[in-house]
């Protein structure tokens, strides 16, 4: 805390410089909810609405902001609050439950504007959340599986950056989640669904109870969620890699020079192998392999869609002391279990990785010994059962915070917030090489170097030529343990009222003060990193790597205005300007100063323009700056051979110097050195609510979003050629005095430019149908550009235009859009919902390949028995469209970020309220 004081004590107001104007006006009525309520005096209540901190009586905002009510997050049969909000238009491909080789790891996340989800921020009643924990290391953003559905009651999607407002990492956006306030009563739902195909079994209940005691309310939300998976043989489109066949067998490919010599026959360069059931020990056994029809499918019953198994409970209190002051506290612990599976291991047996099989009948019936460069084993090790990582993830966070008012009505808000993060991963199925080196050995261990006691106990000899025993099994089996952590510590302070007034209106006023911690701490299996003792390759099948504990603390103060211009005159209804400005110091690299412009304009009660200016920057995350280092073999060209020729980056480089081999070794992790990625976000848009047709609205914007330094990795290769052409980033490269390579260290590094343009359109239209309430929504995001930037190893920049692109996990449709029906009556309701995602194009071999566009078609029905109980019946993807095909997502056969896998899927829900 000392350091805390020493930040604010550091941070003056007035020495905040002022960057301007905010442009903005009130959000898309087609989207906003009404928060226009009157007390019993009649006196409007103010709110407080994402993008701004300053308290109105409406909601309007300084930005785009789309709202999302509790009917329109439980329009579909999701049970996650993640994957009801990436179905959004404006939301690009993201980290869902698809895949088992992915990069999910059982999280979601939201990446809006298809900028990432590391480049926008997810807060939860206006305040950070933790970032989450993933395989190789916690995360750099929020994985959406540690918010429950349960417990929020609406989200607000400020649809343009904020930095000014919220700090780092708003740079295309916000998103807060409002849990339920004041809740009085019980609710409890019950909740099963399956898809047509007879899996993806999913249940889940939650109960959300509340009650007021005196001033003082407790609301409690609690639930259970158990979705199962979907496996790739049981859909048509991924049952084979259209990328083919592995090559290897479970009964193994093998391949030594004394082979023919045994066999009776010129053994192949694919080796010799054996048919499934036949006896191994036998030599007749034994055939030359086939290439192209021995191989396997080493993607046969891995998971299209993972399970996911999640618990939560949520308690929040809202006390109030006398008339002004409200003391806050919200506590939580969530806990996900998934898991991803994988075939049996990789194969990694060969001689010039220390691997040999002894002439010892006991494991070898060949009468020679398998050794030397010319011996490898190509095969899958089916009998030690398929590979399962799982996770163990537990989400705790603590809030508590203060409120209040002065006569005046300046109002001011204290809170504070932990929250960690904590992961156990558990790799089952792994194989111990030393183990199965030794085991090779028929359990001798003369000539090895070291104490292998540990290794000699309870050896058992181990015979790759036919299935291995349990006895075996057991003896080199291994299962890996990962931990990691992410932790967050946050104290915010801010006041806004009125300063005074002017001709047009009030000049409204925030101002702010937060200090948060980041910390994150990643620990590997010990075992798994530790260097090989009977073989020369790795001690298990689990790829090593250093871990990761790193931190950085930091501190802000910003000042927000709203200035009235013009206000009741002819075509002038309204006119202000707003400014916001934020000054932040991190430990790791120093002070940015961001503000944010806009303005506001009605020329006539219905119709607003809306326009907006903000500077943004993303702060290098832990992961990004302190990632514990991996040592890895990379196969490079090295420029400087011969000298180099001259080139600037080869200076020193001998002229008489030759690589001396193709591989060299590779350092990738985190780089301290990295800078901020800064941005800048323009907006204009328009709002209309046609005064002739009730219950109509139409709004459309146009952003623009500039990244510069963008952080991103560049490839060792591309170190060296950059180095070596321009003279730049050569302090990534270390030689020796002869000139050779001796690492190549590649980590990210601010290099590469990102540009994003689009318009946003949103109309809908609300009337009366007989005995209930008809509502029209549209809502769609058209993609006019994304352009990639990108520095060559010549030091030029290659352009890369992204709109209407796929590639591996990533898709940018020009188009995609979510239309909406809702029909509304006393008893019952019923929903339509069609969500579009336009067509693709992605480049295989050098040619374009067209991915179609998809449309997902929703219905929904909802019966009210009484006011007590009621029961929703729906499906989702009514007419089973399945992925379009991809050969860049190989082997999984689908954009597994993009498009929905588990096909048609129905489900149905009681709901019972009651009361306290």
């Amino acid at each position: 805390m000392n350091k805390l004081a020493s930040y604010l004590s550091r941070i003056s107001l007035l020495g905040v410089p002022m960057l301007a104007v905010l442009f903005t006006v009130s959000p898309a009525i087609s989207t906003a909810q009404d928060a226009k309520d009157a007390d019993d005096d009649g006196v409007l209540e103010e709110v407080v609405v994402v993008g701004s901190r300053i308290r109105r009586q409406d909601e309007i905002s300084s930005s785009p902001v789309q709202t999302l009510s509790e009917n329109d997050l439980r329009i579909n049969g999701s049970l996650s609050i993640g994957e009801t909000l990436q179905q959004l238009p404006s939301m690009g491909p993201s980290l869902n439950s698809n895949g088992s080789a992915g990069t999910s790891h059982g999280s979601r996340s939201l990446n809006l504007r298809n900028l990432e989800p590391n480049r926008n921020l997810v807060l939860v009643n206006g305040h950070r959340w933790v970032n989450g924990a993933g395989t190789r290391g916690f995360r750099d953003f929020v994985d959406l599986n540690t918010i429950p559905q349960a417990m929020i009651e609406r989200v607000e999607i400020l649809q343009d950056g904020a930095t000014a407002i919220y700090g780092a990492d708003a740079i295309s956006g916000v998103i807060n989640m409002h849990t339920y306030q004041n809740y009085e009563g019980g609710r409890a739902k019950a909740y099963y669904g399956i898809s047509s195909e007879g899996d993806r079994n999913s249940f889940g209940i939650d109960v959300l109870l509340g009650k007021t005691f005196g001033t003082s309310n407790w609301t409690l939300a609690a639930s259970y969620v158990d979705e199962d998976a979907v496996y790739s043989q049981d859909r048509k489109l991924t049952a084979v890699p259209l990328n083919g066949l592995a090559a290897g067998t479970p009964e193994g490919l093998f391949r030594e020079s004394g082979l023919s010599a045994v066999v009776g026959f010129p053994v192949g360069s694919a080796g010799i192998t054996r048919d499934p059931g036949s006896n191994g020990n036998d030599i007749g056994s034994w055939r030359n392999a086939n290439a192209a029809t021995d191989r396997f499918n080493r993607y046969d019953n891995n998971y299209i869609v993972g399970p996911s198994e999640r618990t939560s409970i949520f308690l929040q209190n809202t006390t109030e002391f006398g008339n002004n002051m409200t003391f806050n506290f919200e506590g939580l612990y969530t806990e996900r279990k998934s898991d991803q599976l994988f075939n049996g291991a990789a194969p990694v047996v060969q001689g010039s990785r220390g691997f040999v099989i002894a002439n010892d009948a006991r494991v070898n019936p060949f009468g020679i010994t398998f050794s030397g460069s010319d011996f490898r084993l190509t095969n899958f090790f089916e009998d030690n059962g398929q590979r399962d990582n799982q996770q163990d993830v537990t989400t705790m966070r603590f809030g508590a915070g203060l409120a209040g008012g002065f006569s005046n009505g300046w109002v001011w808000d204290s809170f504070v917030s932990w929250a960690k993060n904590k992961a156990d991963f558990v790799s089952v199925n792994q194989i111990d090489l030393d183990k199965m080196a030794l085991g090779m050995l028929a359990c001798n261990s003369s000539g090895i170097q070291g104490d292998i006691s540990d290794l000699t106990a309870g050896c058992v000899p181990v015979n790759l030529f036919n299935p291995l025993t349990t006895e075996m099994v057991n003896y080199i089996n291994y299962t890996g343990r990962d931990y990691n952590e992410a932790e967050q510590f946050d104290v915010t302070f801010n006041f806004t009222g009125d300063l005074f007034e002017m001709p047009a209106g009030t000049l409204a006023f925030a101002s702010g003060v937060e200090y948060r911690e980041e910390k994150g701490l990643d620990i590997p299996d010990d075992y798994i990193n530790a260097a090989p003792r009977v073989n020369t390759y790795r001690t298990t099948t689990s790829a090593p790597r250093d871990g990761t504990d790193g931190s950085y603390d930091l501190a802000e103060a910003y000042v927000e205005f709203d200035v009235p211009l013009i206000a009741g005159k002819k075509m002038a209804e309204d006119l202000s300007l707003q400014a916001a400005v934020r000054y932040s110091h991190y430990s790791t690299f120093g002070g940015t100063t961001n503000g944010k412009l806009g303005m506001l304009y009605r020329p006539v009660e219905s119709f607003m323009l809306r326009g907006t200016w903000a500077q943004g920057f993303r702060s290098p995350s832990i992961l990004e700056m302190f990632e514990g280092l991996r040592y890895t073999s990379i196969p490079v060209n090295d420029p400087c051979n011969g000298g180099g020729a001259g080139l600037p980056g080869c200076a020193g480089v001998p002229a008489d110097y030759t690589q001396p081999r193709s591989n060299v070794s590779g350092i990738v992790g985190g780089n301290p050195n990295l800078q901020p990625e800064t941005s800048v976000n323009t907006s204009f848009g328009f709002v209309y609510t046609p005064t002739g047709l009730q219950g109509a609205s139409l709004t459309a914007d146009w952003y623009k979003i500039k990244i510069k330094d963008t952080i991103s990795a560049y490839g060792a290769q591309n170190v060296l050629n950059l180095c070596a052409a321009t003279g730049q980033r050569c302090n990534f490269i270390f030689r020796d005095p002869s000139g050779e390579v001796l690492e190549v260290v590649d980590g990210p590094i601010n290099l590469n430019r990102t540009t994003v343009e689009g318009i946003d359109v949103v109309a809908r239209y609300i009337t009366d149908a007989g005995a209930g309430t008809l509502d029209f929504s549209l809502s769609t995001s058209y993609l006019i550009d994304f352009t990639q930037e990108s520095t060559l190893t010549d030091g030029s920049i290659l352009t890369e235009e992204l709109v209407g692109t796929a590639a591996s996990r990533v898709s940018y449709p020009e188009w995609r859009g979510l239309f909406v029906v809702r029909y509304m009556a006393e008893k019952w309701n019923a929903a339509y919902t069609l969500r579009y995602i336009g067509s693709t194009t992605e480049t295989v071999d050098g040619g374009p390949r067209h991915i179609s566009s998809r449309a997902y078609q929703n219905l929904a029905a909802t019966y009210q028995f009484n006011e007590n109980w009621g029961l929703k019946l729906g499906v989702d993807n009514l007419f089973n469209v399945q992925p379009p095909s991809s050969l860049t997502n190989v082997n999984i056969n689908f954009d597994i970020s993009t498009y929905d896998a588990v096909g048609r899927f129905i489900y149905t829900q009681l709901v019972w309220d009651f009361d306290l």
